[in-house]
């Protein structure tokens, strides 16, 4: 229910703010009017002795985040994907939010894959390890597959984690409405709309069969990708609350240490993390949108693993080739095609002027461009341009948003391999590669071919519409006109179809 009886949790949550000095940098962030600091204070100061006092370690926000629980730790994960509404600085303090939550029992464990999986867990594995990672949402272990002895993680919801992650996204919602109601400025970074964003990312990571399919065409999609791999989705043993998939060996990409003694190339390793996260996002528009070093490990062959597949990413092929052709522009220095592309897509209003806006993108890329290739930054980039076109009046686009926002890890992730990387010369092949097959006469040729296959799924229906459309335009014979034109456009329809088929057979 989401009433008035969340106002003891929001206290809880207000004290724990306030008592972890995190209340301040949140309502700095939020921009928040008078009305709403006063609001704030009330429920954190004179309950403060009711608040957690998190690890003394950790920033502010997310120190009090982390002692509220698995709900929040999520929360905060979520809006580090968010930079539009907490700020660049923000989110990149959250990102460094850690799910080391103590492990739920392995007999819970053990029951839970009884009862979602419909055998012992002695009749399906031969062993089943204690926990070996404890995260906000569910916990893994290692075990052996009875049949073929495989090596194998089985992934298990924490007990109840569904009601609680309700219970407080009930306790979120209520805030929301009460910020855009004390502060109606914060309506422009859309509370409800982030809490629904949030609402709907959790909901899908609390199902397991959704990241196990999102495992299995992550798989599918990057089986021929040398050099990276997936763990293999074991669908006969996962479930709603149970996710198995083939066990990884390798070091973490965060262990450098470790990297450095078994003899890995760090520089090729850098440059491997990101042709692959790009080749994913421009060639198959689905994309790992989590991709820090905890969910990345080095194979013994050099190989890159990518494990965790709750959050990715999805964006559509016309998007791909616009942001392509906006990396390549600035690669290339083509202020002018780069505005003329956001023009194109929509993303900038028409009424602009687009030699001002190719003006203001040549002030953000040629101080880029006059760095050392150790200081230049795509992400860096990415977020200069994001600043600009919202000058210009664009439209937040929540799938650029995580795009940026992976960009940025990714690009972190390999200067903690190579600090030297450049990082314009290694993505210059991917997207160059990407435009030559997506942009042009083949890329043409392959868009008239799924349209004509699209209306060929009418060609047997078309003679009984024309000669509907006939019947009808008879029977209205004080519209002649209207009629004869309905009828030439269905024939030219016609007409298209066949012409266009009999192009491409010859082709």
């Amino acid at each position: 229910m989401r009433g008035p009886h969340n106002v003891l949790r929001l206290i809880r949550t207000g004290a724990t703010f306030e008592r972890s000095g995190a209340m301040r940098e949140a309502l700095e962030v939020m921009d928040a009017p008078p009305a709403l600091r006063v609001a704030a204070r009330v429920l954190g100061w004179p309950f403060k002795w009711l608040g957690y006092r998190g690890d003394m370690a950790l920033p502010p926000i997310t120190r009090a985040l982390t002692a509220l629980g698995p709900a929040y730790i999520k929360f905060g994960q979520i809006l580090s994907t968010r930079p539009d509404v907490v700020g660049t600085e923000m989110a990149e303090q959250l990102r460094v939010l850690q799910d080391n939550l103590p492990p739920f029992p392995t007999a819970i464990a053990k029951a839970t894959v009884e009862s979602e999986l419909g055998a012992p867990v002695e009749v399906l594995f031969s062993d089943f390890s204690e926990p070996v990672a404890a995260a906000s949402i569910a916990q893994v272990h290692k075990a052996h597959l009875a049949e073929t002895g495989e090596a194998v993680a089985v992934k298990v919801l924490r007990p109840r984690i569904e009601q609680a992650f309700r219970r407080d996204i009930d306790a979120f919602y209520f805030a929301a409405r009460m910020i855009e109601l004390l502060s109606p400025n914060s309506r422009r970074l859309r509370p409800m709309d982030v809490i629904a964003h949030f609402e709907g990312v959790v909901l899908g990571e609390l199902d397991l069969r959704l990241e196990t399919s999102a495992a299995s065409e992550f798989e599918a999609n990057t089986a021929s990708d040398e050099g990276f791999r997936v763990p293999h989705s074991k669908w006969s043993l996962s479930s709603r609350r149970v996710m198995t998939l083939g066990w990884v060996e390798g070091i973490p990409l965060g262990d450098i240490a470790a990297i450095d003694a078994a003899g890995h190339d760090r520089t090729k390793l850098a440059e491997k993390v990101l042709v692959t996260f790009l080749s994913h996002a421009l060639r198959d528009g689905f994309f790992h949108a989590d991709m820090h070093q905890g969910n990345l490990k080095v194979a013994a062959d050099g190989a890159l693993v990518a494990l965790d597949f709750g959050i990715m990413g999805r964006i559509d092929e016309y998007t791909r080739r616009v942001y392509a052709e906006i990396l390549i522009g600035f690669i290339r220095r083509d202020y002018r095609r780069v505005a003329e592309v956001h023009f194109e897509a929509g993303y900038v209003p028409a009424d602009r002027d687009v030699d001002d806006f190719a003006r203001a993108l040549r002030a953000v890329g040629e101080p880029i461009f006059g760095m050392d290739a150790s200081r230049i930054s795509m992400g860096r980039l990415l977020s200069y341009l994001f600043e600009v076109t919202n000058r210009f009046g664009m439209e937040t686009r929540t799938e650029l948003i995580l795009l940026q926002r992976t960009m940025v890890v990714v690009e972190g992730v390999a200067r903690s391999l190579d600090p030297h990387i450049n990082i314009w010369h290694v993505a210059r092949p991917t997207v160059e590669s990407y435009i030559a097959e997506s942009i042009g006469p083949r890329a043409m040729a392959r868009d008239l071919y799924r349209t004509v296959r699209v209306l060929g799924r009418f060609g047997p229906r078309l003679p009984q519409i024309v000669e509907a459309s006939l019947i009808r335009q008879t029977q209205r014979a004080e519209e002649p006109r209207q009629s004869r034109r309905q009828v030439i456009y269905l024939l030219c329809v016609v007409g298209a179809v066949a012409f266009a088929l009999g192009t491409l057979t010859g082709l």
